[in-house]
């Protein structure tokens, strides 16, 4: 249990992930009021990765659901193990034969056989998924319930139901509570709005893309041997970028995969030559590149580290290992 903002900031620091005061405040309210909380940015701005540095923060395993679109409730909850239940019936065949050997009628060898239901329908033919994973887990963990937006509205509404309750009825076993409620953090990248039954079961964080000086401590992490003051121009120049009318913009794992890159090529400075053959790896539409070509042969360099920072731009997170889409 986190005591303060200020002792969950340290924590995720431990696990290399710089918080904002919003991220830390949010992490601490979910903790102490044992709602789920709900992360929502643009891909690429850590939402995963802050999940993974609470997890570590706490010392619990992390279980991770990825949503998308068709996933349904056998996939996410539990399935039977049917393969397993065929193997077991023909290696039992003898066994069973004599079970059913004297039975007098069709009827009688049906109830027999009924009355064995329980060795074939048990613990040890269930395939557990994520979210019955997390119910019936003997510790306490966090539940990653990743890109919450991909799956259908009919799956975010039975997923409301789990959460409500942290139960699951199994018709063939029952009902199974929860041992230990989990932790549960959700994941949103905002391509489709969630119902207003979720966001009020929830607490709710929007996660953006970092300022200028917050995604320099990350490059300055993550790639300590980019030059501070290439590292500067470059994490500028992304920003910039981003100010573009894109089809996608860049996010923080990709001006770290450009960093990296810098790196290896041994730059210097980010001349015509540099920017010429390296933007493809902040910019992966052919549209944007040429957008971003343009403004670079008009003069207007967008790589000036004195560039003031859009006011309104929200916040974010880091954590110091690879940043994944989220």
């Amino acid at each position: 249990m986190f005591h303060s903002m200020a002792d969950v900031r340290e924590m995720l620091g431990r696990q290399n992930y710089i918080a904002s005061d919003e991220i830390s405040t949010a992490i601490f309210l979910a903790e102490r009021l044992g709602k789920p909380l709900l992360a929502e940015g643009p891909a690429g701005v850590g939402k995963t990765e802050l999940a993974k540095a609470w997890a570590a923060a706490q010392g619990r395993e992390l279980i991770r659901l990825q949503c998308y679109e068709g996933l349904d409730e056998t996939k996410a909850l539990y399935e039977w193990e049917y393969a397993k239940q065929l193997l077991y019936t023909q290696l039992l065949r003898e066994k069973l034969s004599e079970m059913l050997g004297d039975a007098q009628s069709l009827r009688e060898a049906a109830d027999r056989l009924a009355a064995q239901e329980d060795v074939f329908f048990s613990e040890r033919f269930l395939l557990p998924r994520p979210l019955l994973r997390a119910i019936t887990s003997d510790k306490p963990v966090v539940l990653l319930i990743d890109e919450i937006d991909r799956a259908d509205a009919e799956f975010e509404a039975f997923l409301l139901e789990v959460l409500s309750d942290f139960q699951v009825s199994v018709p063939e076993l029952g009902t199974l509570k929860a041992k230990h409620i989990p932790t549960v953090i959700l994941t949103s990248n905002n391509t489709r709005e969630l119902s207003e039954a979720l966001k009020r079961r929830c607490l709710y964080i929007h996660i953006d893309y970092p300022d200028l000086e917050a995604e320099l401590r990350v490059v300055q992490l993550k790639v300590p041997g980019l030059a501070p003051k290439l590292a500067r121009e470059a994490v500028a120049l992304v920003q910039r970028l981003r100010a573009l009318d894109l089809k996608k913009h860049p996010s923080v794992s990709e001006t770290l995969d450009w960093a990296r890159a810098l790196v290896e090529l041994n730059a210097r400075q980010l001349d015509k030559a540099t920017l010429d053959t390296t933007l493809n790896v902040l910019l992966k539409y052919e549209s944007d590149l040429q957008r971003a070509r343009r403004l670079l042969q008009q003069g207007d360099r967008p790589d000036r580290p004195d560039r003031p920072d859009r006011p309104d731009r929200p916040r974010g997170g880091y954590r110091g290992g690879d940043w994944s889409n989220n």
